[in-house]
C-alpha cells in the first residue's frame, strides 16, 4: 500500500529540452533542498512545526474517537461550522473514504451513522437551506475555529446558537455543539467554558491547512465511520519516506523541486491537479488552499519583495478533458498537470454489449467503466507528453484510509520544501489577514474604524465604471 510517485513526464527524454527538465538541473537543486532538510529538521526537533507530531499522537486519537462514540449516539446530523482550512481537509476525508452518498442512504446503510454537512461558506440561502433541513434537538454543531474570531463560522455560530437556545433552551442547548479551537485561548474557547460546551483541541502552532491530520478533518472523519487510525498510519508510513536525506528517495522533496524548477526554470507558474477519481475531486481543493495560501508571497524571508507562487487549479478527470484540457493541449505553456489515480477502484461496473453494428458505440461492450477511466487518463498523459506538455503522476494502488493519509501528509510536507526551495514562510498568510482586517471594519468589530473609513474614503468622489445590462 505505497502510493507513488511518477515524474517520467517531467523530464526532457519525454517532453524534449526546451520545457522538460534534465538531471543536471534537477540535481543542481541539491544544495537547495538540503538547506531546507535540515532546516525542517532542525525546527521539527526544536517543536516548532506540530503538525508532524499529529499522526503520531495516539493520545488525541483516543480522546477523538471517544467523542466520536458519543456523537453518534446522539445525533442523526452532523454539522461542521468553518471556512478554509476549518473545512477543506474534513471534506477531502469526507468525499474520499465514506460513501459518495452517504447522506442519501437509509440510516441502516450507514450502520446507523449521521448525515455529514459541511457549512463552509456563509451564503444566507445555502446556510438557511441547511438549517431547514436537519433538526436542531437531533444535530450535534462542530463549530471549528482556532481563534474565535472567524467572522464566517462565528456568524454561523451565533445563527445556530440563537435557534437552539429559542427551542431548546439556554442550558440543554450545550449538549448540541462541540467546540474544536485553541486548547487554552482564543473566544471560542471562552464561550465553550461559559456555555459548558464539550471541546476537542487544536495545537496553537498548527495552521487551519494544515489541521486535515487533527479533531478538525479526524472528529468528522470518524463520525461518518471512516478508519482514522489507518488513516493516521498511512501518515505515519509517509513521514518516514518525507524526511529522507536523499533527494531522490524523498517523494515530497523531489515533487517540490520538480513543482518549483517548472516556476522558476521553465516559467510554468500554474499548477494543476487533476483526480481521475471522484473520490479524490475534493482533495485537488484541498490542495488548492494550502499551495496558495502557502506558497503565494509579496517578500522573502530577507524581506525582499518576490511575488511569487505557483497558482493551484482543479481539475477532475474524466469531466474536465471536455472542458480544459483543450486549453493544456494547445494553450500556453505554463502548466504543469499532477494527475492523481488509481490502480484499483472499490467498484466495478461492466459495460453491457449492444449496437453491436455501430462502429461508435457497439466496441465499448465487454469493458468496464474501470477500463475506460485508466484508458482516458493514460490516453491523456500520453497526449500531454506529445504536446511536450510536463505533468507528474501521484498514484494510489487503492483508495483507503491508510494511503489517503499517506497522500495528504506527502503534500503537506511537499509544501514545506517548496517554501524552502522558494525562500519565502509558508506558514504565514499576511494577504489573508489584510482581507480580514477590512471586514472587520465594515462590520463595525472595535479596534478597525480605521480601516472602514479607508474603504470610504476611497469610494467617495470615484467615478463608477458600470455597465448595466
Amino acid at each position: 500500500m505505497r502510493i507513488i510517485l511518477d515524474f517520467g513526464g517531467m523530464v526532457t527524454d519525454a517532453v524534449g529540452p526546451r520545457h522538460g527538465l534534465t538531471m543536471k538541473q534537477i540535481n543542481a537543486m541539491g544544495g537547495a533542498f538540503k538547506a531546507a532538510h535540515q532546516n525542517i529538521a532542525q525546527r521539527r526537533r526544536a517543536g516548532g512545526l506540530p503538525f508532524y507530531a499529529l499522526p503520531h499522537d495516539q493520545k488525541g486519537l483516543k480522546e477523538i474517537l471517544d467523542t466520536a462514540d458519543r456523537v453518534v449516539k446522539r445525533c442523526e446530523d452532523f454539522v461542521v461550522l468553518g471556512i478554509g482550512g476549518s473545512a477543506l481537509g474534513g471534506i477531502a476525508l469526507f468525499q474520499a473514504l465514506a460513501h459518495p452518498h452517504h447522506n442519501l442512504l437509509p440510516k441502516a446503510k450507514r450502520k446507523g451513522r449521521p448525515r455529514i454537512f459541511f457549512a463552509d461558506n456563509i451564503d444566507p440561502e445555502g446556510f438557511s437551506a441547511l438549517l431547514e433541513l436537519v433538526h436542531p434537538d437531533k444535530t450535534i454543531f462542530n463549530v471549528i475555529s482556532k481563534s474565535g474570531g472567524t467572522a464566517e463560522t462565528m456568524s454561523q455560530f451565533l445563527v445556530v446558537r440563537n435557534k437552539l437556545v429559542r427551542r431548546l433552551g439556554r442550558k440543554k442547548h450545550a449538549a448540541r455543539i462541540i467546540a474544536t479551537t485553541d486548547p487554552e485561548r482564543g473566544y471560542l474557547r471562552s464561550i465553550a467554558g461559559e456555555e459548558g460546551y464539550e471541546t476537542l483541541p487544536i495545537h496553537p502552532g498548527v495552521g487551519g491547512r494544515f489541521s486535515v491530520l487533527s479533531p478538525v478533518g479526524l472528529l468528522p472523519a470518524a463520525v461518518a465511520g471512516i478508519d482514522i487510525a489507518e488513516l493516521l498510519a498511512g501518515a505515519r508510513n509517509a513521514d518516514q519516506a518525507c524526511k529522507k536525506e536523499n533527494l531522490w528517495k524523498n517523494p515530497a522533496a523531489m515533487n517540490a523541486v520538480l513543482q518549483v524548477l517548472a516556476c522558476t526554470l521553465k516559467k510554468k507558474p500554474i499548477s494543476v491537479m487533476m483526480p481521475y477519481s471522484d473520490a479524490l475531486r475534493d482533495v485537488a481543493d484541498w490542495y488548492r488552499q494550502i499551495w496558495a495560501e502557502s506558497l503565494g508571497k509579496r517578500l522573502n524571508v530577507n524581506g525582499r519583495v518576490v511575488h511569487i507562487g505557483p497558482t493551484p487549479i482543479k481539475a477532475l478527470g474524466a469531466t474536465d478533458q471536455h472542458s480544459q484540457l483543450q486549453l493544456y493541449m494547445e494553450g500556453p505553456f505554463d502548466k504543469v498537470v499532477t494527475f492523481l489515480t488509481t490502480g484499483k477502484f472499490r467498484k466495478t461496473v461492466k459495460i453491457p454489449a449492444g449496437f453491436n453494428k455501430m462502429d461508435g458505440v457497439g466496441y465499448l461492450g465487454g469493458h468496464t467503466l474501470n477500463d475506460l477511466m485508466q484508458a482516458e487518463q493514460q490516453a491523456t498523459e500520453f497526449a500531454l507528453t506529445q504536446a511536450r506538455r510536463i505533468h507528474t503522476t501521484i498514484s494510489l494502488p487503492e483508495i483507503n484510509p491508510f494511503t489517503v493519509g499517506q497522500l495528504l501528509f506527502m503534500l503537506e510536507v511537499q509544501v514545506l520544501y517548496a517554501g524552502g526551495l522558494f525562500e519565502i514562510n509558508p506558514l504565514d498568510q499576511p494577504g489573508v489577514e489584510a482581507g480580514k482586517e477590512f471586514t472587520y471594519g465594515m462590520m463595525g468589530r472595535k479596534g478597525f474604524e480605521d480601516r472602514a473609513g479607508l474603504i470610504a474614503s476611497k469610494r467617495r468622489g470615484k467615478r463608477p465604471y458600470r455597465i448595466m445590462v
